[in-house]
């Protein structure tokens, strides 16, 4: 079953987009994040342009962080006051991404730019996430404890602070509106939510409660990642919608799935298997950057002189 993707400009098996949807979405609900980096590479592996990729990921990430957002909401898990400050530094951080996105794409280097940033962001965060998860795993085998965080005391040091009462918490706002901003940037150029460096940034940065932390980042990344599929539909024309709903098809129903298999896994075993795929992705991306590629030369249709 083909359809042909009118942005991508390419024709692509339902079936199989449907197939990655599920897949990611399952890993979604799994590990409670937005699985924009795990979809956009496997769209870029299955021949999708990488600025189409990372244009459309954003409607994928949209539906999965309103679907984790309401459902924490229900939970009263949500500290909107701090995902407000996250917010105003997450949409100065979009905007300023899409303007990189949209300079990259001048002068021809988006693609290249986009596949190393996610070699270099797939392999230190699923290497960090993975030794942690191996000391977790050898302390609860052993009967000890996990290692304890560090504590951060600069930041009580830095000005401008702000109580923040449902997360217990009187800190300076100036850390927050940096990792909101950061992160911004991150949703723009790779097409994620940002989820995977956002939320050990509110842990062991901002020294966030666990209870809050994901529903806190599921509340800012809805209205990030919408700002930034806009942006990049009106800016980059990069957003297919035949795909982007395709994937939120099949990324709601595997999300179902994910959440209950979780359930019946230990938290340290589930982040030592999500840094192994974060690991593997990260290689098979480093690889295709070095490879040699099946065609040397393409041709395409010049423009016409004026």
């Amino acid at each position: 079953m083909q359809i042909y993707l009118p942005i991508a400009e390419l024709p692509v098996s339902i079936l199989t987009i449907l197939a990655m949807g599920v897949a990611v979405g399952f890993l979604s609900g799994m590990f409670g994040i937005g699985g924009g980096f795990l979809m956009t590479p496997l769209l870029i592996f299955l021949g999708i342009p990488p600025a189409v990729a990372v244009g459309t990921q954003t409607t994928q990430v949209v539906a999965s962080s309103v679907t984790g957002a309401l459902a924490h909401f229900a939970r009263k898990s949500i500290d909107f006051k701090m995902g407000g400050v996250l917010l105003l530094g997450g949409i100065a951080g979009s905007v300023s991404g899409i303007y990189i996105f949209k300079l990259l794409a001048a002068v021809g280097q988006i693609d290249l730019a986009i596949s190393v940033i996610y070699v270099l962001f797939l392999s230190v965060i699923g290497a960090m996430m993975m030794v942690e998860s191996v000391q977790a795993i050898r302390a609860a085998r052993g009967g000890g404890s996990a290692p304890k965080r560090k504590h951060h005391s600069w930041i009580h040091g830095l000005p401008f602070k702000v109580r923040f009462r449902r997360s217990k918490l009187y800190i300076s706002v100036i850390p927050p509106i940096l990792v909101g901003y950061f992160v911004g940037t991150l949703s723009a150029i790779m097409g994620v939510g940002g989820g995977f460096i956002m939320i050990p940034a509110m842990i062991y940065l901002l020294r966030m409660p666990t209870n809050v932390v994901i529903g806190t980042s599921f509340f800012q990344i809805v209205f990030v990642a919408a700002l930034t599929g806009v942006m990049h539909s009106l800016e980059n024309q990069a957003v297919d919608i035949v795909l982007g709903f395709l994937l939120v098809v099949g990324s709601v129903i595997g999300a179902q799935y994910g959440v209950r298999a979780a359930e019946k896994m230990p938290a340290e075993q589930l982040r030592a298997l999500l840094a192994a795929i974060l690991l593997l992705i990260g290689m098979r991306l480093g690889y295709d950057l070095v490879s040699t590629p099946p065609d040397l030369y393409s041709v395409i249709e010049a423009e016409p002189q004026s």
